[in-house]
């Protein structure tokens, strides 16, 4: 897991801009560098410049976020960020700011005040009570539908209404999306690198 291709250093790595976003493409496993856990109102975000993990915001309502949550390294997605991951099925609590590899089985597009902010929709790849998901319909309809409240109404006592699902898709899409964020964080953010 995680095997890094680079020497050692005195200098902290920032995973975010070192890792790939595929752990094994062929297994769908994905690096993910956890921000949250389920259960909580605190969203953490990546810094990404320095790879350390800050309080964004306390959420406005009780709507506590029903997933563990991060984000994919070497992707960039049109809000301006790495693209999002929701780990779902987790039994333990993962540590925020850990790396996880996930496995895709799906995605949720989504559209968070005019910005695109897609979710990759996956499980702890290691983890066997997992193993027989492969699609995100095997989560069932209430999962689907518990989702997309949660997303359409996190913000509703900040900025009603700015919150808009586009719809669920299986694997394949999610890896097309995952490859658009890998291209645009090379064309924006690669180059921009330093050291």
């Amino acid at each position: 897991m995680a095997n890094i291709d680079h020497p050692p250093s005195r200098t902290m790595l920032n995973l975010l801009h070192v890792l790939p976003a595929f752990a094994d493409e062929a297994e769908l496993r994905l690096n993910t560098i956890v921000e949250l856990n389920s259960m909580t109102i605190n969203k953490y975000e990546l810094i990404n410049e320095t790879g350390h993990l800050k309080l964004d915001r306390v959420g406005y309502s009780s709507l506590a976020y029903p997933f563990a949550y991060g984000c994919i390294p070497r992707t960039w997605d049109e809000d301006g960020d790495p693209l999002d991951i929701e780990i779902v099925g987790v039994t333990e609590p993962l540590v925020p700011g850990s790396l996880v590899e996930a496995r895709i089985i799906g995605i949720m597009t989504f559209d968070d005040g005019g910005e695109v902010d897609d979710k990759v929709i996956a499980v702890i790849a290691d983890d066997k009570r997992m193993d027989h998901i492969t699609s995100y319909e095997q989560l069932g309809a209430h999962w689907q539908k518990e989702t997309h409240y949660y997303w359409e109404h996190y913000k509703d006592l900040k900025k009603p209404g700015t919150c808009k699902v586009n719809g669920f898709f299986g694997v394949e899409e999610a890896v097309r999306i995952i490859k658009q964020c890998e291209q645009r964080y090379l064309d924006t953010i690669d180059a921009k690198l330093v050291g």
